[in-house]
């Protein structure tokens, strides 16, 4: 360990970068795990990107410049200037503002669907890796019928059935996404059950509830959350694609992929109506990736043997 931790720090302290100088020089009682995450320069970019984006859209009522609701047909397509530094839209609204907003109800709209997912899969996975039979059969039968399906023609067919709505949308991105998370999830509780820490616990007079969520759980939790860091960038994908085809946020409620309809007709007279909302989405996702390759990195047990 001493080792490796020499040859980060000489790495870092040979680097022309600022940042990874002052992280080698950090003292040796940080913890490895985040000493070789924030070494990473991906890794910080990542996290860079998320928390600039993630703090813009919580602060957005105090940075916004304007209304992001507010009309004003004389002012409709007018260029970047002192008061509306992105210009504004068809109908004369603060693209800035509209961004800002936007990034709430796209940020908001995933968390709370990958929460709902990751409860949804964490549940079912972990009920049928840990009893098996029946139980199993069932519930991998369920998960067998939606991964049958391509994910996103079959949430389209949900948030199509229910109607137009952001709620209609989380309950399409929800219904399908899980069973992804739940298959890999039971493979991780299969290996588990049988472990030797397991077999104590059962031995001692645990009950399977206590098994289940003290130790077993707390096992996957590592795979599990860099799981969902790397598929946050997915699940915005695909909700800004719903958001996009006109099935989620209705207007006026700024949105990404509902500003990129709204820009797809002015594409040759005011391309940046979608270039702004587009470039957005490809950085919060860029940003989720790199960031969860960190923490994958950082969560693989073979990292610290290299």
């Amino acid at each position: 360990m001493l080792r490796t931790l020499s040859r980060i720090k000489g790495a870092g302290l040979r680097s022309r970068s600022p940042v990874l100088r002052f992280l080698a020089a950090l003292p040796w009682r940080m913890p490895r795990r985040l000493h070789i995450f924030l070494t990473d320069p991906a890794s910080l970019l990542g996290l860079l990107i998320v928390a600039v984006i993630v703090t813009a859209a919580l602060a957005a009522p105090v940075l916004a410049p304007h209304d992001p609701t507010a009309v004003s047909l004389e002012r409709r397509l007018l260029t970047p200037n002192s008061d509306y530094p992105l210009g504004t839209d068809h109908l004369g609204r603060d693209e800035l503002s509209r961004l800002l907003y936007g990034a709430r109800t796209t940020l908001g709209t995933a968390s709370v669907v990958l929460m709902v997912v990751i409860t949804i899969a964490v549940t079912v996975g972990t009920l049928s890796g840990y009893y098996g039979g029946r139980l199993d059969t069932l519930l991998m039968g369920l998960v067998d019928l939606l991964l049958a399906f391509p994910g996103l023609i079959l949430a389209v067919a949900i948030a199509g059935t229910l109607g137009p709505g952001l709620i209609n949308v989380m309950i399409a991105m929800a219904a399908v996404w899980w069973a992804g998370y739940a298959r890999l999830i039971r493979g991780m509780v299969l290996s588990l059950r049988q472990r030797e820490f397991v077999e104590a616990a059962r031995a001692i007079g645990a009950s399977d509830r206590r098994i289940m969520i003290v130790h077993v759980s707390r096992n996957i939790l590592g795979p599990v959350v860099v799981l969902a860091t790397l598929d946050m960038g997915w699940i915005i994908l695909g909700i800004s694609g719903l958001n996009y085809l006109g099935l989620g946020a209705q207007p006026p409620t700024p949105e990404w992929g509902a500003m990129l309809n709204d820009g797809r007709p002015l594409l040759q007279l005011a391309p940046r109506m979608m270039l702004y909302p587009g470039a957005a989405i490809f950085l919060v996702v860029l940003g989720f990736n790199l960031l969860g390759d960190g923490l994958r990195d950082v969560l693989d047990p073979t990292t610290y043997q290299r």
